[in-house]
């Protein structure tokens, strides 16, 4: 509204000009200066500066992480026979994700149970034979060498039966690890095979993900952690969420620095994370302090180089007021004043650059 009641002020002044020029009394009294022109405002135009609470701290960049999580890796080399669910799947703890070929493993599970069976049936004929050459030992009819020798055929024995055992638990094992479920609820993240793929040993199958506990991991300058402690509350925003502002507590800060870049980790629960969003780049502040300061929005400040000022409007005239400006608030975006203003002061809202200094005003 402003900006339309400077451009008529422009108008009317050229129209005044142009009348003007045949007459030259007439003339002179009409080329008034601008700023001797009175500016048009309405309550929109005009903005009261009041003491707001403040939020003052480190910066905090980082993104949005899941605490629960887990890279799925395979733990047999085997075929990849199916693939039963795809990014963004939602799974319950058990559930299978992907199949292998066990074709290899369960004919080695059948050959190790044969070599048990066949082991305890050695076993229990030692452990009888045992039996009676003490009986025939106690009658005098076996020697001491024929008992010394049963009891080392019947203790050879137990031990091939445990060994048997092992190989039959370590092929079962073997199978089960031909079904890769998953290990909580959650999503699948990420998918990275895909049948008739071959998995060695160690190769990463897929990403699970717990979209529930994402958290904010986010860096600090050192210079700055001095200030940062757990359960300070932090005010943040994410990428592709801008018209939305998150807030969490810090829960973890690193007992130590970055040796390249000389930053500090710190972790911050969300209170209420984006769901299924994870990765995303967040920017915001760690509320070390608070407080209650003079604010000023961002489109009340005129800025020309380095220097700020704004439109003070006081005594039916307008005041170009230089302004020291401090932190801006991360919650509000608006800036804190240092200097220039103090609260009651009215300036104009969204000035414009045809302004003069001590122009008069007039309000309606």
């Amino acid at each position: 509204m402003l900006k339309a009641h400077v451009l008529l002020l422009a108008t009317a002044l050229a129209t005044l000009g142009l009348a003007g020029c045949g007459g030259g009394a007439a003339s002179a009294s009409s080329s008034l200066p601008i700023a001797a022109q009175p500016v048009l405002l309405s309550a929109e135009d005009v903005l009261v500066v009041q003491a707001s609470a403040t939020t003052a701290g480190p910066l905090i960049t980082g993104s949005l992480q899941p605490a629960k999580r887990a890279d799925l890796r395979a733990e047999v080399s085997a075929v990849v026979t199916a693939v039963l669910k795809e990014n963004g799947d939602a799974v319950r703890k058990g559930d299978l994700l992907v199949r292998l070929d066990d074709t290899a493993i369960r004919d080695a599970l059948m050959s190790a149970q044969e070599s048990e069976r066949a082991a305890q049936l050695a076993a229990d004929q030692a452990e009888r034979q045992l039996t009676r050459l003490k009986t025939l030992r106690e009658s005098g009819m076996a020697s001491a060498q024929a008992l010394e020798d049963a009891e080392i055929r019947r203790n050879t024995t137990h031990s091939e039966v445990a060994s048997a055992k092992a190989r039959v638990v370590q092929a079962r094992q073997q199978l089960q690890r031909t079904e890769v479920r998953a290990p909580f609820d959650g999503v699948v993240a990420d998918r990275k095979l895909s049948v008739g793929d071959t998995a060695q040993v160690g190769k990463e199958l897929l990403k699970v993900m717990d979209p529930g506990s994402l958290r904010f991991e986010g860096l600090i300058s050192s210079d700055a952690i001095a200030s940062v402690q757990r359960g300070q509350k932090v005010v943040f925003r994410v990428n592709g969420f801008t018209a939305r502002e998150f807030t969490g507590t810090v829960a973890r800060v690193a007992p130590s620095a970055n040796a390249m870049t000389r930053q500090v980790e710190v972790l911050v629960d969300v209170d209420e994370p984006p769901a299924r969003v994870a990765g995303l780049y967040a920017e915001g502040r760690v509320a070390a302090s608070n407080g209650s300061a003079i604010v000023l929005p961002a489109s009340s400040v005129v800025r020309e180089g380095d220097k700020t000022s704004a439109w003070r409007v006081g005594g039916g005239k307008l005041q170009k007021v230089p302004l020291a400006l401090g932190q801006r608030d991360p919650r509000s975006g608006d800036f804190v004043v240092a200097g220039g203003l103090a609260a009651g002061d009215r300036v104009l809202r969204h000035p414009v650059a045809t302004l003069k200094d001590g122009q008069p005003v007039s309000e309606k």
